[in-house]
């Protein structure tokens, strides 16, 4: 189990804490604001309103035992950036840390944290490929030029196999799943939809056009391949 330590609980570091709680680690939140702390509290492993810049504070609650602690503040740039210097100090083994400006991605980087988290960057670029690729329905990164993405099924594409489609030679890309609605019929005897995940999809099985695939490559294969 990963002891995990979550320092700002607005909306993201909140949600950050929640999730972390329901895949099973053991989660310390924090932070000064003691309406946030209470409304957590019940939500994660344990839950305490303390300054994070208070270093006997932070050893009070042993933050320097966590495996990872992740930095969520986002309005107070300072707070977030002494938080995590106070931390790197502590020897704590692993910590990520949000950053809402160029800037602050830049002296966090001095700091040698283990990851920086940009939402405000990401998102800009998700908004962007999605208007650009419409066909794109969720994006991950995997580094400055490889991706993890969904994509609707293109016209062009429907009926036809994967194998015919030949994406690696063609477009030097994997199609590592596909997801796919077939009906079914519920406990109440109604037909409904339900979506399934093939991994990895058959080459041989004509595509659909609800089907969608969950594609591998640059960014650059990736974009040839849904603007085919």
């Amino acid at each position: 189990m990963r002891y995990v330590a979550v320092i700002g609980l607005g909306n993201f570091g909140g949600t950050v804490a929640r999730e972390l709680t329901d895949k099973g680690a053991k989660v310390i939140a924090i932070d000064k604001d003691r309406e946030r702390v209470e409304a957590i509290k019940e939500s994660v492993s344990y839950a305490v309103a303390l300054d994070s810049i208070d270093a006997a504070a932070l050893k009070s609650v042993g933050i320097q035992d966590v495996d990872i602690a992740v930095v969520c503040i986002g309005d107070d740039i300072e707070a977030n950036l002494l938080s995590t210097l106070l931390l790197k100090k502590m020897g704590v083994k692993k910590i990520w840390a949000r950053a809402i400006s160029p800037l602050q991605q830049e002296i966090l980087k001095t700091l040698e944290v283990d990851e920086i988290v940009s939402l405000e960057e990401e998102m800009g670029r998700i908004v962007a490929r999605s208007l650009v690729s419409p066909s794109i329905k969720k994006h991950i990164p995997l580094s400055s030029e490889h991706s993890i993405v969904e994509i609707v099924i293109p016209k062009e594409l429907v009926g036809k196999t994967i194998r015919e489609a030949k994406p690696r030679e063609k477009y030097h890309i994997d199609i590592a799943a596909l997801k796919r609605k077939t009906p079914h019929i519920d406990s109440r005897g109604e037909r409904i939809l339900k979506e399934t995940i093939e991994v990895p999809p058959s080459p041989d099985a004509p595509l659909e056009e609800t089907d969608v695939l969950l594609v591998v490559g640059t960014d650059e294969n990736i974009r040839k391949f849904t603007e085919r």
